[in-house]
């Protein structure tokens, strides 16, 4: 990884070790999650519990080399909360036609345990996904954690981190949504502009600057897709009125200042924007890849957004280091 991505990622790894949350990782089987746990521990960045069987994860530890001394280590299928999970499942669900039966079944999965934990406050965050679909990973965070407040959307957002100090907040920037919601209404893509704004105040720790991006500036063009944007606009600044935004605007008003000033002369956040909405899902994953690939950007998550609690997904290809530095993002989602 280049300078500005360490150099951001040593700042994130202090205040995730400051801030001591206690995450939950459902995949104990996995031998990524286990050799994770062992980091997360040694380094601090957090308090862990693992899903599995005990005995199983000890010994296979022992095998890798590393040690789980200090992790909470919980069977979905004997453990001791089972009962009160399922019922509470149950009765969060049962207007949905959830019997019992049902719950109970469902809360042997560590997915929704561990999703319950969250729930029950018996932890700040759950990472998944290196073994499950990151459809499985999403469906049961929205059905045990849920929604927060106010929010009806579930996206994500990508932190991506440009070699050049000079774009972004030192060169850090989110980009919402590039993973979840393909074609967002007005309503749900406000929401993914508020909830990419409140996750880059809490990881980045700055106040966001937010770019509602479109073909168009300011105007410039007509289009049921400018008039989605503007729509989406005028339901934030309803909402929260005291957010720096803007649009609709084209990328390179929002992110460069000289043409910012001359596209879009008077907005709060044009050329300075930390806070990049794409308008679908198209552009957005086009956008990040090409962010990633082309412009040198280290490209990290997605982080799920518009959850009560954070739960994050994760990639089946990723590494035993992709963990741990989402183990530390979700850490920094909860401050």
């Amino acid at each position: 990884m280049h300078a500005t991505h360490e150099k951001w990622f040593t700042v994130f790894r202090s205040r995730a070790i400051e801030l001591n949350r206690h995450i939950v990782l459902p995949e104990g089987v996995d031998d990524r999650t286990i050799q994770a746990g062992a980091t997360i521990l040694k380094e601090g960045y957090a308090r862990i519990t693992i899903l599995g069987e005990p005995k199983a994860m000890m010994a296979r530890a022992a095998e890798l080399g590393v040690s789980l001394d200090g992790a909470k280590l919980r069977n979905p299928l004997d453990d001791s909360d089972a009962s009160t999970f399922a019922n509470a499942f149950y009765s969060a669900r049962k207007h949905k036609g959830m019997t019992i039966e049902k719950a109970e079944e469902t809360l042997r999965s560590p997915l929704y345990f561990g999703g319950m934990m969250v729930k029950m406050g018996q932890a700040d965050g759950f990472v998944a996904g290196a073994l499950n679909t990151t459809g499985e990973t999403v469906r049961a965070c929205l059905l045990t954690i849920g929604c927060a407040p106010g929010i009806k959307t579930v996206s994500s957002a990508f932190l991506m981190i440009h070699p050049d100090e000079k774009f972004g907040e030192k060169g850090a920037m989110m980009f919402g949504d590039c993973a979840v919601m393909p074609d967002p209404n007005p309503e749900q893509l406000a929401d993914i502009a508020i909830a990419s704004a409140d996750s880059a105040k809490a990881m980045l720790g700055v106040e966001p600057k937010v770019a509602l991006l479109s073909f168009s500036t300011a105007g410039s063009a007509e289009h049921e897709k400018v008039n989605l944007v503007r729509n989406a606009l005028t339901l934030i600044k309803a909402n929260r009125p005291e957010l720096k935004i803007d649009g609709e605007i084209q990328f390179d008003a929002a992110m460069i200042p000289v043409i910012g000033q001359k596209k879009f002369p008077g907005s709060i956040v044009a050329g300075s924007a930390n806070v990049l909405v794409f308008p679908d899902l198209n552009a957005g994953n086009i956008g990040y890849k090409i962010a990633e690939r082309f412009g040198g950007c280290s490209a990290n998550g997605p982080v799920l957004l518009g959850l009560a609690k954070p739960g994050n997904d994760l990639s089946r290809g990723c590494s035993a280091d992709d963990i741990v530095n989402t183990v530390i993002l979700t850490a920094l989602q909860t401050a």
